[in-house]
């Protein structure tokens, strides 16, 4: 027999501990957050801090009252899958990931573990989200739109390349949106008079082959799509574009890269801490809409320009929203 203020106090106690997020069980009052990242940690300590940043915007202290559980997969996709499989064993209450791969492992290890996407190209294109007003399921998020970028990576080199004739095109065959954006890609060269040469690479042991080819084949400048291994070996990436003397041109910016153009990383990862915010006061991730980046950024690394003897043209440094000297 239980006494009338025990029955009361044990009450107390369930509802302070319940779960704030959608289909977990858990029994500690402090929810955990799985943030699973492509690139190695001192890469997208940035990404990091704009995520700690949105949370503390919307009440959430880490350590205080939630958690955060990091995975790496180092710059190497195939770990994508048993990095997913980890957090469900954990039963975190909510997954931030970005980039279709690591979307793609996520959403085959859970269908109810809430999963929040940090950047994904085209996520209705891809199956992820019913549309953009009413994602359904588990997933929603922020999208980058990367898709619609590729044509201006194309005349961004032409205005900064002068006697552009050849672009090399860096892209993953096993990323299930590249096949979209390698077709953008040609079909934005060929308006502009350009040749275009694709150099593929499925894992980081690829890379360096690729660029093997590269040379081979004397293009005048490089695109690298946007990809988790890409982005987990972006110094390399970079360092083996400068020896080649060829400038770059990618979505996120990145050490080394002369250009990069496309939505605020920073601010993807902070805007994808709102959606957490949501989903641990009780909202589906279903019912909330996926956002579509406002803040763009073109980003120019003037050093490395120099290095490569190149002359950035004045009117196209005037536009720039960041300068690297």
């Amino acid at each position: 027999m239980m006494d009338r203020r025990a029955f009361i106090g044990t009450l107390a106690g369930g509802l302070f501990t319940a779960p704030l997020a959608q289909g977990a069980e858990r029994t500690d009052a402090m929810p955990i957050i799985g943030f699973l990242e492509a690139a190695s940690p001192s890469l997208v300590q940035p990404m990091r801090e704009a995520f700690r940043q949105g949370l503390r915007e919307h009440g959430w202290v880490e350590n205080r009252n939630v958690r955060i559980e990091y995975r790496s997969a180092e710059g190497r996709n195939e770990r994508f899958p048993e990095m997913a499989a980890e957090m469900v064993r954990l039963n975190v209450n909510v997954m931030v990931v970005t980039g279709e791969p690591m979307i793609i492992a996520a959403k085959r290890a859970t269908s109810t573990i809430p999963i929040v996407m940090a950047a994904v190209g085209d996520p209705v294109g891809r199956g992820f989200v019913a549309s953009l007003a009413h994602p359904g399921g588990n997933i929603t998020g922020v999208s980058n739109v990367a898709v619609d970028l590729t044509g201006k990576w194309v005349e961004l080199l032409k205005e900064a390349v002068p006697g552009l004739t050849k672009v090399a095109v860096l892209w993953n065959p096993t990323n299930p949106s590249h096949a979209a954006l390698w077709r953008e890609a040609q079909d934005a060269a060929h308006a502009h008079n350009l040749q275009v040469m694709d150099a593929p690479a499925k894992i980081a042991e690829d890379i360096e082959p690729a660029f093997s080819a590269i040379a081979k084949g004397r293009p005048d400048a490089l695109i690298v799509l946007p990809d988790p291994l890409f982005n987990g070996q972006r110094v390399q990436i970079a360092s083996l574009a400068n020896r080649q003397r060829l400038p770059s041109v990618t979505l996120f910016k990145a050490r080394g890269t002369t250009i990069s153009y496309g939505p605020s990383l920073e601010e993807n990862y902070r805007r994808a801490a709102a959606y957490v915010d949501k989903i641990l006061r009780g909202t589906k991730p279903g019912d909330i809409p996926v956002e579509q980046p406002t803040k763009f950024e073109l980003v120019i690394d003037l050093r490395t320009a120099k290095a490569l003897g190149l002359t950035i043209p004045p009117s196209l440094l005037q536009r720039a929203d960041q300068v690297i000297e």
